[in-house]
């Protein structure tokens, strides 16, 4: 005999990729489209309208307007830039600047004590 519907339905949410083991809201990452808890993801808004769009993080997830979420990974950055997703998510128009939520994750995503700037880093092995 063939198992019912609700079987079939609990099967195919697994199938997915869907965890039921994860707690409060879902959301999807714009870039690897893997969802993931939204507090582990960030939320951004499109600001201004027009020519002057640019794409603002929302920290206190309160900001009015439709909104976005993306991991904190620069990879997931720059694979919804690839995609332009950006675009599609937010349903926008135009083209947005993409430059303030960038500058966010890369400032999130730096461990501490790093620093981009090659020269202050050393020429020589400190183990020598």
């Amino acid at each position: 005999m063939r198992p019912g519907r609700e079987a079939d339905r609990i099967r195919g949410a697994s199938e997915l990729g869907v965890s039921f083991s994860m707690v409060g809201p879902t959301r999807t990452c714009v870039g690897c489209r893997k969802r993931a808890p939204a507090s582990e993801l960030i939320r951004f808004v499109s600001t201004g309208s027009g020519d002057h769009l640019r794409l603002q993080v929302d920290v206190g997830r309160r900001l009015p307007g439709r909104g976005a979420h993306l991991h904190p990974d620069p990879a997931c950055f720059a694979q919804a830039e690839r995609r332009r997703a950006f675009g599609r998510a937010l349903r926008l128009t135009g083209v947005a600047d993409t430059g303030p939520l960038a500058e966010h994750i890369r400032s999130v995503s730096m461990p501490g004590g790093t620093t981009d700037d090659p020269a202050q880093a050393p020429d020589h092995d400190p183990a020598r």
